[in-house]
C-alpha cells in the first residue's frame, strides 16, 4: 500500500474559506515593487510648471481661444445700432409707464378731489384770462395814450406854426396877391400905405411882407413924401405888397370905389394888382420875450 502524502480537502459548501497567509520572501516583494512602480504617475522633471487646471498643451491652447475671443469685446455697427434701439425702446417704455402710472393716480382719486383739481384748473384759467385781459387794456390805454400825446405834439407844433406866422417869426407861403405902387411924383403918404395894410387885414390877410420888411400887429408908418418909414426903417418906391390870403377877397377889397387903388391914383401914383397861387413872405422878425406879461397857465 502505497503510502500518500496528506491531500488538501475541499472546503465544504458553506464552510467558511480559509485565509491563505500572504507569500513571503523575495519573490513576493519584489512583485509589489514592479506593481507600485506602474501605477505611480511619472513624475514631471525639475523646473518645469504645470498650468492650474490643465495638465496637457491642447486644453491651454483651447482655453486661450477662448479668452482671447471673449476680450477686449469687439463691438460692430450693427451692435451699436441695436443697443441704441434697445436704449431707445427702453426710455420711452419708461415714460409710458410713468405717464400712465399718473393717470392711473387720477383714476384711482376719489370723486371729491377730482371736483377739487377741477375747480382750481378753472380758478387759475379765470386769474389767467383776466391777467390777460388787464394786460390788454394796459396796451390799449398806452397806445391811446401814445396817439393822444402824438396828436398833442401835432397840435403844439401848428399852434407854433400859426403863432409864428402871426408873430412874423417864421417863413410863409401860399395863395395870395403882390401890391406895387409906383410914386414917380412922391406924393404918397405914410397914411395911405397904413390904409392899404388896414383894407388888406380886413379882407383876410393872414401874411403882408412890404418890400423886406415883415409887417406884424405893432407894425407902424410914418414920414411923408418919398420919406416913408416903416418901424424905423426907410423905404421907397416902388412899394411892393406880398400878401397872403383868398385872392378872391383881397383884390376886391382894394377895388372898391374910393378905395385904396381910386385914392392913389387921384395922387397921380399907380396901384397893381396881380393874383397867384403861391406868394412867399420870408421877411422876419426876432421874436420877442415880454417883459411883463406871462402866460396865466403859469
Amino acid at each position: 500500500m502505497t503510502e500518500e502524502g496528506p491531500r488538501s480537502e475541499r472546503p465544504k459548501a458553506g464552510a467558511p474559506r480559509a485565509e491563505l497567509p500572504p507569500e513571503k520572501g523575495p519573490q513576493r516583494e519584489g512583485r509589489d515593487e514592479r506593481t507600485a512602480s506602474a501605477e505611480e504617475p511619472t513624475a514631471a522633471p525639475a523646473g518645469a510648471s504645470i498650468p492650474p487646471g490643465g495638465d496637457g498643451a491642447g486644453e491651454e491652447t483651447g482655453r486661450q481661444r477662448l479668452l482671447a475671443g471673449l476680450w477686449p469685446p469687439r463691438i460692430s455697427r450693427a451692435q451699436l445700432t441695436v443697443a441704441v434701439l434697445l436704449f431707445v425702446l427702453g426710455l420711452g417704455l419708461a415714460i409710458q409707464v410713468r405717464s400712465t402710472s399718473d393717470n392711473s393716480a387720477l383714476r384711482g382719486a376719489r370723486q371729491e378731489d377730482l371736483v377739487r383739481i377741477l375747480d382750481e384748473l378753472d380758478n387759475r384759467t379765470q386769474r389767467l384770462e383776466d391777467e390777460k385781459q388787464r394786460l390788454e387794456d394796459q396796451r390799449a390805454e398806452l397806445e391811446n395814450s401814445s396817439d393822444q400825446a402824438e396828436e398833442a405834439r401835432k397840435q403844439t407844433q401848428q399852434k407854433e406854426q400859426q403863432l409864428g406866422i402871426l408873430a412874423g417869426t417864421v417863413a410863409a407861403e401860399g395863395p395870395g396877391i403882390t401890391l406895387t405902387i409906383q410914386d414917380k411924383s412922391g406924393t404918397v403918404e405914410s397914411d395911405m400905405l397904413l390904409d392899404a395894410i388896414q383894407e388888406l387885414r380886413a379882407a383876410g390877410a393872414e401874411a403882408i411882407q412890404v418890400n423886406d420888411i415883415r409887417v406884424v400887429a405893432d407894425t407902424h408908418f410914418t414920414g411923408t413924401g418919398g420919406d416913408i418909414e416903416v418901424d424905423g426903417k426907410r423905404i421907397t418906391a416902388p412899394y411892393v405888397f406880398k400878401v397872403i390870403g383868398k385872392p378872391q377877397d383881397l383884390e376886391p377889397a382894394l377895388n372898391i370905389p374910393g378905395g385904396v387903388v381910386q385914392t392913389l391914383e387921384k395922387e397921380q401914383a399907380t396901384a397893381t394888382v396881380v393874383r397867384s397861387q403861391k406868394i412867399v413872405v420870408d421877411a422876419l422878425r426876432p421874436a420877442k420875450r415880454p417883459d411883463y406879461a406871462r402866460s396865466s397857465d403859469q
